[in-house]
């Protein structure tokens, strides 16, 4: 197979940051995706509807692609309240995101103590928001390689049990753990998954030295976690869906001596899935990934029209470099990809 054509794809978790970064990372995603959820985790957070109304206003503003649609999102915070939803999703705004405090980048605003956000979701739920879950514990006692499975077991599984309506993606996920999780559970329950999370495990940040373009949160994991997701991706379920939780940052701030958390993969987005799916031998699965399951899950009409990859080999650039003579090096740089999208 050399080429191949599926529904337009949506991206269903990802980073625009805000200013003259959006002049890159709104192009790069509309080139491909239809639609994108937008994290809120500017500095400060986007905690209410007029700012998500606002930074969407800076975001189409920045896109060169008129029909390239930002689905906004809510910061969750303890100060959240049932009528802060109400007023959300009269001006369509999807979901909401749940960031444990200090679980990643820009989250120190986030959620402590989550029991005190039951009224919330019990709010969204009626008004039928989305919860979008960044679901890791950030207890000091515990190994970093352990937070997502701990998760699940003092957080999430709960919150499904207490609000069994309410529709959850659980975000970027990276365990063996969190797969099974997803699949026990009913159709409220789905899950995203990233890019560097099916091409990559804990080997590719540790060995030969410290490697940070590979560095991101929640972090990369073993193999065998790695090889689950795989899995996963491969058999169809509609379950899991294209998130690639692209997160740019400079490249002095990537190679610090407390480097940034984040992979940017949007310069690349599709045909790095298109290669995972093609190295699977799953290439039948990538367009209910990636154009499909997320807007059935999401209650959204499927894009209509289509896009193109052609089976040709090119080299991820090295870096990309914005207005301001600012750096970003492009999750897997300088490798070879073997699609490439056309139209």
């Amino acid at each position: 197979m050399t080429q191949i054509s599926i529904t337009k794809p949506d991206d269903w978790h990802l980073h625009f940051r805000d200013g003259e970064m959006l002049n890159e990372t709104v192009p790069a995603t509309a080139r491909c995706f239809k639609r994108a959820i937008v994290m809120p985790n500017l500095v400060p957070p986007v905690t209410t509807k007029a700012q998500a109304l606002s930074y969407r206003n800076r975001i189409l503003q920045a896109s060169d692609v008129d029909s390239f649609t930002p689905l906004m999102t809510l910061y969750l915070t303890n100060e959240t309240t049932p009528s802060m939803i109400k007023e959300a999703v009269s001006e369509e705004i999807p979901a909401a995101k749940l960031y444990p405090a200090g679980a990643t980048t820009n989250s120190d605003a986030a959620v402590s103590g989550i029991e005190a956000l039951y009224p919330v979701f019990e709010s969204m739920s009626d008004a039928g928001m989305l919860l979008l879950i960044h679901g890791e514990v950030t207890d000091s006692h515990v190994d970093i390689f352990d937070r997502e499975k701990l998760f699940i077991e003092q957080h999430l599984a709960p919150i499904h049990d207490r609000f069994p309506d309410l529709k959850i993606v659980f975000e970027h996920i990276t365990t063996a753990d969190a797969a099974d999780f997803v699949l026990s559970c009913d159709q409220h329950v789905a899950a995203t998954i990233t890019p560097q999370h099916l091409l990559l495990n804990r080997n590719d940040l540790l060995v030969g030295g410290i490697r940070p373009h590979n560095y991101c949160l929640p972090v990369l994991k073993r193999n065998v976690h790695q090889r689950r997701l795989q899995e996963v991706v491969s058999s169809g379920s509609s379950k899991f869906f294209l998130g690639t939780d692209s997160a740019p940052h400079t490249k002095h701030t990537k190679e610090s001596a407390c480097g940034c958390a984040g992979c940017y993969s949007a310069w690349s987005a599709i045909e790095l899935y298109a290669q995972i799916f093609d190295d699977l031998g799953a290439l039948d699965k990538l367009e209910g990934f990636a154009s499909h399951h997320g807007p059935d899950f999401y209650g959204l009409s499927r894009n209509s029209g289509h896009i193109t990859l052609t089976k040709t080999s090119w080299r991820v650039p090295e870096k990309i470099t914005l207005k301001n003579g600012d750096d970003i090096v492009p999750f897997y740089a300088g490798q070879e990809l073997n699609w490439k999208l056309s139209t």
